[in-house]
């Protein structure tokens, strides 16, 4: 829209020095009215229900001109049979509108073999007939291409002024109400309204989305400097641009338009100016609207009017915006969102549309109308639900809840048939709600209302002990017609018990369905079992709130008050066998009940890491490397770590850290003094790794407890075991090729060095490479303080190196 937009500002500059209006640029002047009526066999259609025309129809014309009327205007019905096939003379009607007696107006049959059909209008002048008559069949192609843009541009134009019709009617002051209005009639008339429009002001937005005018493309017989502008060079090519634009809504129309332009430069002749006329047919009329006003002078005007094209019968292809949608019967606002042909909104080609029940239902058929505003299509008769209700709710051979019905209908005069739908009645839904444990109070939740009937569920609400009540957003589940989804508005609440207030279209009766809202602050993340079965530990949060777990028929309760350590012991009632996984039901004391995955381990192997700190000792005469990833344990480092284990961590458990390939481990254990008791829970700990593994040793490292009887918990992952290369300096040289030698050992434990963080003029260290000393180029600065490299055992992390200052010529 915002070329659409430039393009028009770009016309009026262009109109500046020409004597006409911006007003002129628009489809806003009335044309003469012309009534049609269609008669194919015994049927008779007015033209607004026609999509097209067949040999041996019958058609009904007459003007519906003022009686004040005092210019004689010549009406003319053309047919065409090719763009290299002139027609016959007496393929042309010549029809004296200030003569006209008949009320029903001039008899016409389409004739065999006819293609187009089009209605010229001509003011009253000797030999007029004649000459617009030998102008058609002098040139018959160009009038079949002027009838096809016209017929085009006039289908287009009416979805178009459908849009903007229906947006006019939209409160100004809700975004919310006018981009789903929005949203709405462009789906159901195929348009592409204008995005940038709903980042403007909210009271703009509306007149954004329904600023349109055709531009001023067509010649009004004074500015054919204009239309050959436009026609041809660069603002041809701007129109061009605009008419592909994908964020125009109107693009198609531009560039049906932009045809009309070459068409109206071609048809000019010395007697006769033609004015092309989009048409909007109401009803019998066709209303008329140009961009020109006709000329009485020399030279004169004639209007020119595609009526629809002569060719077989096509049927629109009707599909449900969602295929898995069901449609309550009770609902007085019932809208079908149907897609697939937007002439459905935008014309009258559909009529006397209803959909037809099956025969079990025992039920009369429902007529629909077509309704953009919404985006479907609505029922005809409002009476309809009372007299469905009256079905529903009486007993035991009560009809069924659901009913299929098609949709049956006419387009133009033939019959056709539209997608199967599901409906229901309201009902008794026997709902039930689920994932409700999940419900946490201060926080919106989200759950599933399950059963019949969903479909005709008109509101619900959220009710408190204290009477306030507050709506619940739902939707349907995607998955299936049954179920819906709940928002459940928690937001500010406390913990407690809550309603839900169902109430269902047409059913006085409502349906109250209770819920809890629990505390916020308790959270289970794992349950863990001895291998004796007589005690447990829940890992989580806020575990004082537990009041007891089930596994089995064993119950436990919790041991002591829960600390702060993220865990709680429980005991067992009795002691017992418990296989390796099973199911544990907890019990928590605001009354909600979660069913967690219990595994049988001893909780005193179970550890979490606290911190981690790998110590490096710097070497005489070599430069610190520095690591860039937090991930990566050099391996000359001391690693002082600290875990805390779920249960009472024994003096009889070590811990063990290896490779994560297991051919290199070490055991730390109290005997060795390499782990030291910090709590009942909480073990530090310490290891040499360059010591412990040797100097072969990378790849990731983990640790794990062992308890005393050689019985292994799981690994916890502690990072990447890197090794360095040793580098004593880096010094430059400039002469004809500046370079930088690294001198040191084990260079080859660097797989790149660079003097940028980006790599951008890396060296590579060759597979193979054991020399003492490196050489690379010189960066272009001359220089440099950081020497930057990427380690054999970590490609993807950078360490550095700090250079020592020095003059780089040396």
């Amino acid at each position: 829209m915002m070329k659409l937009t430039r393009a028009v500002l770009c016309l009026v500059v262009l109109s500046s020095a020409l004597p006409i209006r911006a007003d002129d640029a628009r489809f806003d002047l009335p044309g003469p009215r012309i009534d049609v009526y269609v008669t194919r066999g015994n049927a008779t259609l007015p033209i607004a229900q026609v999509p097209e025309l067949q040999p041996n129809d019958k058609l009904r014309v007459k003007t519906d001109l003022p009686a004040t009327q005092s210019n004689h205007l010549l009406l003319i019905v053309a047919f065409l049979r090719g763009t290299t096939n002139e027609p016959p003379d007496n393929w042309f009607t010549k029809i004296e509108t200030w003569k006209q007696s008949s009320p029903e107006g001039t008899l016409i049959v389409v004739p065999d073999g006819a293609q187009r059909a089009m209605l010229f209008v001509a003011p009253e002048t000797g030999g007029d007939f004649n000459t617009l008559r030998s102008a058609v069949k002098g040139n018959p192609g160009l009038f079949t291409r002027a009838s096809i843009s016209l017929n085009k541009a006039s289908l287009e134009q009416q979805r178009i002024e459908r849009y903007i019709t229906n947006m006019q009617t939209v409160a100004l002051d809700d975004e919310k109400v006018i981009q789903m209005r929005s949203a709405k009639l462009a789906a159901a008339l195929a348009l592409k309204p204008n995005a940038d429009c709903f980042k403007q002001p909210v009271a703009d937005q509306v007149d954004c989305l329904t600023q349109t005018s055709a531009p001023l493309l067509l010649d009004d017989g004074h500015g054919q400097t204009v239309a050959d502008a436009i026609s041809t060079g660069a603002s041809s090519d701007f129109f061009n641009e605009a008419a592909q634009s994908d964020d125009a809504t109107y693009s198609a129309y531009v560039g049906t338009l932009i045809d009309l332009v070459h068409l109206v430069v071609m048809m000019r002749t010395a007697q006769y100016q033609y004015i092309p006329a989009i048409s909007f047919p109401r009803g019998p009329t066709l209303n008329l609207k140009l961009n020109a006003p006709p000329s009485f002078n020399k030279t004169k005007s004639v209007i020119v009017v595609a009526l629809p094209p002569i060719q077989s019968p096509r049927l629109p292809t009707l599909r449900p915006a969602t295929s898995t949608q069901v449609f309550c019967l009770a609902n007085p606002a019932l809208m079908l969102p149907l897609r697939g042909e937007p002439l459905l909104f935008s014309t009258s080609f559909a009529h006397d549309l209803s959909v037809e029940f099956d025969a079990s239902a025992s039920m009369a058929g429902m007529p629909l109308t077509p309704d953009a505003f919404d985006g479907g299509l609505v029922r005809s008769d409002t009476d309809l639900a009372r007299g469905l209700q009256a079905t529903a709710g009486s007993g035991p051979s009560q009809a069924a809840s659901t009913v299929r019905g098609t949709l049956r209908g006419y387009w133009g005069f033939r019959a056709f048939e539209g997608p199967i739908l599901t409906f229901q009645r309201s009902d008794d839904g026997n709902w039930q709600l689920t994932d409700t444990n999940a419900l946490v109070a201060g926080k919106d939740g989200q759950v599933t209302l399950q059963g019949s009937d969903t479909a005709c569920i008109s509101h619900i609400v959220l009710t408190s002990a204290d009477g306030c009540s507050i709506p619940v957003a739902f939707a349907p589940v995607p998955s299936g017609a049954d179920a819906m989804s709940l928002k459940i508005p928690l937001q500010g609440k406390q913990p407690g018990t809550y309603s839900l207030v169902v109430q269902q279209y047409g059913n006085a009766i409502q349906k109250t369905l209770p819920l809890t809202a629990y505390s916020a602050d308790t959270r289970l993340d794992k349950v863990l079992i001895s291998l004796t079965g007589d005690t447990a530990t829940i890992f989580g949060k806020g575990l004082e709130n537990v009041l007891s777990m089930k596994v089995g028929d064993q119950v436990f309760s919790p041991a002591t008050q829960a600390e702060d350590l993220g865990s709680l012991d429980l005991h067992a009632s009795h002691t017992g066998f418990f296989p390796k996984i099973a199911n544990a039901v907890v019990t928590l004391k605001d009354g909600r009940v979660i069913n967690m995955r219990a595994t049988s381990e001893n909780p005193s192997a179970t550890l979490q890491l606290v911190s981690l700190q790998p110590m490096v000792t710097p070497r005489d005469g070599e430069l610190e490397v520095t690591l860039g990833s937090r991930e990566d344990i050099p391996l000359r480092a001391v690693l002082n770590f600290v875990v805390q284990s779920a249960g009472v961590f024994p003096l009889s458990q070590s811990i063990e850290v290896a490779t994560a390939d297991g051919t290199l481990r070490t055991t730390l254990s109290f005997r060795s003094e390499s782990l030291i008791l910090q709590d009942a829970h909480t073990v530090v700990g310490s290891v040499d790794l360059y010591k412990a593994f040797g100097e072969s040793a990378f790849g990731e490292l983990h640790l794990r407890a062992v308890q005393g009887d050689g019985t292994a918990g799981s690994w916890i992952t502690l990072g990447k075991l890197v090794r360095l290369p040793h580098i004593k300096d880096v010094h430059c040289t400039e002469f004809d090729a500046p370079t930088c030698v690294i001198e040191g050992r084990d260079l080859f434990l660097s797989l790149a060095f660079s003097p940028t963080e980006t790599f951008e003029s890396e060296a590579l260290v060759p597979t193979g490479f054991d020399e003492p000393t490196f050489v690379m180029s010189m960066p272009a600065s001359g220089r440099w303080t950081t020497l930057y490299m990427r380690l054999r055992d970590d490609p993807q992390a950078t360490a550095t190196v700090r250079v020592p200052p020095r003059d780089a010529r040396q």
